[in-house]
């Protein structure tokens, strides 16, 4: 039952249908929805942490995750280390998580346009009018917002130190 529950977190972008049921669901109970996006490669500290803030500033967390092929196009191709299906169930197996969009674009603009949620959320790294899909939320009367990220953590920090210890 709990693998059942897991896997009903995770959305495959072709999907789209059932994230569009889920999404009207929570809209009709008045559920405020955040978005965030990332690679998640090796979760760490530092993603718990920002994902569990993100969570508690909206009812549902929806978590943008890109896909491998995404990740290889923007990282680089030594990544990622874990593969799209093994970093969903991941950040699914987080109780704070709602649900976890496989994308396979770059960006996730056209994920954030079908969404629209209440609240977009990036880490203090990037500036608002640099976030993609800002315009599509604040058009909508939505917010953006950035948290304060945990320094000194980062998976390519991590990659590196893994590599110096070999």
């Amino acid at each position: 039952m709990k693998h059942e529950h897991l896997q009903r977190k995770i959305f495959q972008p072709e999907e789209a249908d059932r994230l569009s049921r889920m999404i009207h669901y929570h809209r009709f109970h008045d559920r405020r929805i955040a978005f965030t996006n990332g690679c998640f490669d090796i979760l760490h500290a530092g993603h718990v942490d920002y994902l569990a803030r993100a969570a508690d500033a909206a009812n549902i967390l929806i978590v943008g995750l890109n896909t491998d092929d995404s990740v290889r196009r923007l990282k680089g191709s030594g990544r990622p280390v874990n593969d799209q299906d093994a970093r969903a169930k991941i950040l699914a197996a987080l109780s704070f998580v709602d649900a976890v969009v496989l994308f396979k674009e770059d960006t996730p603009a056209q994920l954030i346009n079908n969404i629209l949620p209440d609240l977009l959320i990036k880490g203090d790294d990037w500036q608002v009018d640099d976030i993609v899909g800002a315009d599509v939320v604040h058009k909508n009367k939505g917010e953006v917002v950035t948290l304060p990220l945990l320094r000194g953590y980062s998976t390519s920090n991590l990659i590196k130190k893994i590599k110096e210890t070999l």
